[in-house]
């Protein structure tokens, strides 16, 4: 089915539902197959932040972030997975299922949205992991400067969750026929994302950084995105010129996705 027939009558719903099946059953296989299941969506980050916080709390003296380091650190932390995880996956989303994908009579960028989907679900699901850190923080923190406060800034989160959401779907309809047409673009992609995370303002802040890098950092379309998650709890955070560049930036990759996935879902039929 071409992507002009996603107008046709009852077309949205069947997609709308397709792409809930597939990415509940993405989910179902992650955690049926795991004994663990649903935990792993909560270890993960949290011994990820722990690591984080231990090395630039009691191994190395700190000078960027804001405290509680540790709300600072998860805040940016468990949004850079959903990233993460996401963009791995799009490598491999239309080699994974080649067959279902040469097959399936419903518009294949619904291989791409389905991860942004199942993802964001378990993004969602290790949510209490933040939660907690707040709770202990509150329960046990004395000192006034190093307590957690949550204020207007939690009602940017839909803005920040919806930005990632067009930066992804952008992303993946770029990436994945790419990586079919070009194999090594899957080990590149495993190097850039290593890279990006040190260059993605997650230990740090984009103010925390010398100079010119300071204005490259804001270019990161990531940048602006956890800024409003960390809006809840450090809204001295805020950038306007920082949130307007990453706006901008995630609605130019995805037109730029949407048109290279039209331009290449051919040529990536005849590979698969």
């Amino acid at each position: 089915m071409s992507h002009a027939a996603v107008g046709a009558p009852g077309t949205p719903r069947r997609y709308l539902h397709s792409l809930w099946l597939l990415s509940a059953r993405d989910l179902k296989v992650r955690y049926s197959t795991s004994i663990l299941g649903y935990l792993w969506s909560v270890l993960d980050p949290l011994v990820m932040s722990m690591i984080y916080w231990f090395v630039f709390t009691q191994v190395f003296k700190r000078d960027v972030g804001e405290e509680p380091y540790i709300i600072f650190l998860i805040s940016a932390l468990l949004p850079w997975v959903w990233f993460n995880s996401s963009v791995s996956d799009f490598t491999k989303a239309f080699k994974k299922d080649s067959r279902l994908v040469r097959s399936t009579a419903i518009p294949r960028s619904i291989w791409v949205n389905r991860i942004v989907l199942s993802k964001g679900i378990e993004f969602l699901f290790s949510l209490p992991v933040l939660v907690l850190f707040i709770v202990v923080n509150l329960l046990v923190e004395v000192d006034p400067e190093r307590t957690v406060q949550i204020g207007w800034g939690v009602l940017w989160l839909p803005l920040a969750v919806l930005l990632q959401t067009i930066l992804l779907v952008g992303l993946g309809l770029l990436v994945a026929p790419l990586c079919v047409l070009f194999v090594d673009l899957e080990r590149t992609t495993a190097l850039i994302l290593r890279a990006m995370f040190y260059a993605t303002p997650i230990i740090y802040n984009v103010t925390d950084l010398p100079g010119i890098f300071q204005t490259l950092g804001a270019f990161n379309p990531l940048a602006g995105i956890f800024m409003l998650y960390r809006m809840p709890f450090f809204p001295d955070q805020w950038n306007t010129f920082t949130l307007t560049i990453s706006i901008a930036m995630s609605l130019l990759v995805l037109a730029l996705g949407m048109w290279t996935f039209r331009k290449l879902e051919r040529p990536v039929l005849k590979e698969l």
